[in-house]
């Protein structure tokens, strides 16, 4: 290769990733086309054009790019990673899980592979993996709130509901404002019974997203089963209001509002048709 060309190829592998950030994927393309071209042994442009092809959401197109940069470089970490997340995307999930440990063979304290891993073994339903999964991101980055949620989500499937608050309350430690976290560590405490807890819980999730419908049915269900019936049908009609199909059909059955049911205010609003 020429000097020329040398810098012809430099300058073409900038405008690729100056054109990635800017989300103009299929101009990008072009200049990795351009790139390889000119240099196919170069793995960082087959990698990057991989990236471009998975932000469109052509996922076989990202593997078999990824794939070109790791038959350049083997031990491309980044690369095994989003070729499981592409895999992951295609719900190849066992070709997902095989893609990761490449990643994290080639560099063990790969928080993101870890936590990848964590959500396709989760899909595949394998709890207890994917918790170890989790938590080995986390040992690598103990900040990262989405590896402590989605450990509870795991952890929920298994029925361990102490531990789910236990890792909702970490992912709170880090992200305050999550209102996922408010909302499902209120969920954990409602089916322990600690309803108290749980309103405040679902109150935080509110001040985040206060025109939650599910969140408020939630609350609703807990001032019920307390007998604060003014308080659940306050919760449970703003909830209806906002949902009317969903919510005024699952509280007709829901025993939390057995209570209610002598309630004019309820009778009314769960045989409201509109």
């Amino acid at each position: 290769m020429t000097d020329f060309q040398e810098i012809e190829v430099v300058f073409l592998f900038q405008k690729g990733l100056y054109l990635n950030k800017q989300q103009d994927y299929n101009a990008a393309i072009s200049a990795y086309d351009a790139v390889l071209a000119l240099q196919p042994d170069y793995p960082d442009a087959w990698y990057n054009r991989g990236n471009a092809f998975y932000r469109m959401g052509q996922y076989e197109a990202a593997i078999k790019s990824y794939d070109r940069a790791l038959e350049y470089e083997p031990g491309f970490s980044e690369a095994w990673n989003n070729r499981g997340s592409a895999l992951d995307d295609l719900h190849r999930y066992e070709e997902a899980i095989e893609s990761y440990d490449q990643a994290i063979k080639f560099r063990p304290n790969y928080c993101w592979a870890w936590y990848n891993r964590g959500i396709a073994l989760r899909n595949l339903e394998r709890y207890e993996e994917a918790i170890s999964s989790y938590d080995r991101a986390i040992e690598f980055k103990p900040d990262y709130y989405w590896a402590w949620y989605n450990r509870a989500l795991a952890l929920k499937q298994l029925n361990k509901l102490h531990r789910v608050i236990a890792s909702y309350d970490k992912a709170l430690e880090y992200k305050p404002d999550f209102e996922e976290a408010w909302t499902n560590r209120g969920n954990a405490l409602y089916h322990l019974g600690q309803l108290e807890s749980a309103i405040a819980s679902y109150d935080k999730a509110l001040e985040l997203k206060p025109d939650n419908p599910n969140t408020l049915y939630n609350k609703a269900c807990c001032y019920a089963l307390q007998g604060n019936y003014d308080l659940a049908f306050e919760s449970l009609q703003r909830a209806v209001e906002l949902s009317p199909h969903e919510y005024r059909e699952i509280a007709k059955t829901n025993s939390d509002f057995d209570g209610l049911r002598q309630d004019e205010r309820f009778a009314a609003l769960i045989n409201e048709r509109i």
